[in-house]
């Protein structure tokens, strides 16, 4: 279940945590982070390589193209027996912030995204049928937990694509992983 857990960014205590996607919606609307639940136009293998996935969501896509003038769509998936699973991880653990927004539509699977706005730490759990995203130049950061599964459709208006810029913060370290945040959830 997608939730939204808020802490101050001092981890000095839990604010609010919401669990309807409505809910969720709303509150990082409020904070200009836009999060949406979006359903299949079509049926989808497990399996489903990218011009499935794409095909599926194309309404979805074509929507947000026209909205945002992407210039590139793709898909990107990792599974826990991935021998790079952990680099791939640690990669986006660290504070960062990008010239771009950054735009995630989760096909399957799940991430936290942790965003630091203002002097709060909004954690997103985003899960199957999840889109988030992030404002340019927003502090966050990603845990994929230790056995990584997810399948994502990623958009860029760059052609760059992901250029992450660390800001050297160690906020990151104080904060439940995603592995510890599906245990306190659930």
């Amino acid at each position: 279940m997608s939730t939204l857990t808020i802490y101050n960014d001092d981890k000095s205590g839990k604010t609010e945590t919401l669990r309807d996607v409505n809910l969720i919606a709303a509150r990082l609307k409020s904070v200009g982070v836009q999060f949406e639940h979006w359903h299949a136009d079509k049926s989808l293998a497990k399996d489903a390589d990218q011009a499935a996935v794409l095909e599926a969501y194309k309404s979805s896509i074509e929507r947000l193209n026209q909205h945002y003038g992407f210039k590139s769509v793709d898909v990107v998936s990792l599974l826990p027996d991935n021998p790079k699973k952990d680099e791939f991880r640690h990669k986006f653990l660290a504070e960062h912030t990008h010239a771009d927004f950054e735009v995630r539509f989760f096909v399957d699977g799940s991430g936290l995204f942790y965003l630091h706005i203002k002097d709060k730490v909004y954690m997103v759990l985003c899960e199957k049928g999840d889109l988030i995203s992030v404002p340019a130049n927003t502090t966050h950061w990603f845990d994929m937990g230790a056995k990584p599964y997810f399948k994502c459709i990623r958009f860029f208006t760059t052609p760059e694509g992901w250029v992450g810029s660390f800001t050297g913060n160690d906020i990151a370290t104080k904060f439940p992983s995603y592995d510890q945040h599906l245990a306190a959830v659930a």
